[in-house]
């Protein structure tokens, strides 16, 4: 049949029609099947005209609104919030202001112990029981921990079984995790007070952590008013049906003050036998989230800055023109990865460099690392085409992210611990879009005027000292 067709096609190339209505005239036969398949037909049929008898295809709108965020507060203080999507999965979240800066010299470590013993047995259901039905309707469980909230999420079948030696099989992980470790320190050195507090749970506290202070930190921390039910891909009044029964009988107790903590810089060593030398550099945003502009200012900075690894196991061109790549990595083959980083809380927030490099080249790292600190603070040093191009990959970036229902179902979480609301994600891209070069380059000289906060790891010898560095930024 095929080749048929073919072949009247060749022996037609070279017809011309002399009227357009020539084009037009209906074939002989039976249209277009009976010209491909060989049969007589004078032409074939024009396909900007519907063909007779077929259904033409619904017009789809070129935009669809996206769901409106709606939210419920229970007379005990808890907060039920969701969004209708089109998506036929939903994600559902029990968020909870709890986090690492909550817990005492006695309770330290109970964060992560609560993280990796979510879902196990409880008064109503064995771990079995739970593990079963989840898997029942193809369900995935998981949970997370933080410095400020828990959080707790159903979505996708998925089911993970970690035990109280997957919590000391992690702890010994962040020895071969550097960055990992290197963020624990630039908290630890950096804050006095509750952000101080290890994420981690240290070793030596697993042997006084049990049931009953495990209970006393649920009880204490889990209230009503500190609990955020999100849910994303479901109508909101249906939802609100069936978690009000469940969750209205938890205590309202009042909303404790938030632990305070102080930012103050600092100095952390870690040496081990590594062939490479870890060290960050890190200063505190003010404000934090609760600053939104600075917050938003400051995502936006550490997108323009950038950076990455020598070698990309992703593929190549993944933030290729950002300032560190451009600058650093593309420049000193030396250094194995050079990036910016940015932590941020509800009140402070942590921003800086990491970079990997040999011993021997360390000095020199740190010093580039403080050259472009320092660069991005002077008016002038950044282009608005460098700043054009960030704020378009922090928007794609946030667009991107929230694709995703479970991300949808945590951001409404976290935004209303947070923020007490929801703000819908074009409030975000008009603060991005807004932000100007004197904005940038305020916040980068807010930021390098704070106290220096060092951390390395590894071949820590020719690591330059804590004073030799802090003299190279406005703060002393």
């Amino acid at each position: 049949m095929y080749r048929t067709a073919a072949s009247r096609l060749k022996g037609r190339a070279g017809c011309r029609y002399a009227t357009s209505a020539a084009a037009l005239k209906p074939a002989s036969s039976g249209g277009f099947f009976s010209w491909l398949t060989g049969e007589r037909s004078t032409a074939p049929p024009p396909l900007e005209y519907p063909m007779p008898g077929v259904p033409t295809a619904p017009v789809l709108p070129d935009f669809i609104e996206p769901g409106k965020t709606q939210i419920t507060r229970l007379p005990n203080g808890i907060t039920i919030a969701s969004e209708p999507s089109t998506n036929p999965a939903s994600s559902i979240g029990l968020y909870v202001n709890c986090g690492s800066i909550y817990e005492t010299p006695i309770t330290s470590g109970a964060t992560h112990l609560l993280e990796r013993m979510a879902f196990k047995s409880t008064a109503n259901r064995s771990h079995l029981r739970t593990v079963r039905e989840v898997e029942a309707i193809g369900g995935n469980v998981t949970a997370s921990a933080s410095r400020e909230q828990m959080g707790y999420t159903y979505d996708a079948l998925k089911t993970y079984l970690p035990q109280l030696e997957k919590v000391k099989a992690e702890i010994a992980e962040i020895k071969n995790n550097p960055q990992g470790l290197l963020m624990e320190a630039l908290h630890s050195a950096g804050y006095s007070g509750a952000l101080a507090n290890p994420l981690l749970a240290p070793e030596s506290a697993l042997g006084v952590l049990n049931g009953s202070i495990l209970e006393e930190v649920v009880a204490e921390n889990y209230t009503a008013p500190r609990i955020v039910l999100a849910a994303s891909g479901v109508d909101h009044e249906e939802f609100l049906a069936l978690a009000e029964p469940l969750l209205s009988d938890m205590p309202a107790v009042p909303r404790p003050q938030e632990p305070a903590s102080e930012y103050v810089g600092g100095d952390f060593r870690y040496p081990s036998d590594s062939p490479s030398t870890h060290v960050a550099l890190a200063f505190e945003v003010p404000g934090g989230w609760h600053s939104e502009k600075d917050a938003m200012t400051s995502t936006v900075l550490q997108m323009l800055m950038g950076g990455g690894g020598s070698f990309s196991a992703g593929g190549p061109g993944k933030g290729m023109y950002s300032r560190l790549y451009i600058r650093i990595l593309n420049q000193h083959q030396e250094i194995q990865s050079f990036s910016a980083f940015n932590n941020m809380y509800n009140n402070t927030g942590l921003f800086g460099i990491h970079a990997t490099t040999g011993s021997d080249y360390v000095a020199k790292a740190v010093d580039l690392a403080a050259i472009e600190l320092l660069e991005v603070a002077t008016p002038g040093k950044v282009t608005q085409l460098e700043l054009n191009r960030a704020k378009e990959a922090t928007k794609s970036a946030v667009l991107m992210n929230l694709e995703s229902r479970m991300v949808v179902s945590e951001d409404i979480g976290r935004q209303i611990l947070t923020y007490n609301d929801r703000k819908p994600v074009e409030h975000f891209l008009r603060a991005v879009e807004s932000i100007t070069l004197e904005d940038l380059t305020s916040i980068a000289h807010k930021i390098v005027c704070s106290p220096l906060t060092m951390a390395s790891w590894g071949d820590v010898v020719n690591v330059p000292s804590y004073k030799s560095v802090s003299s190279m930024f406005p703060a002393k």
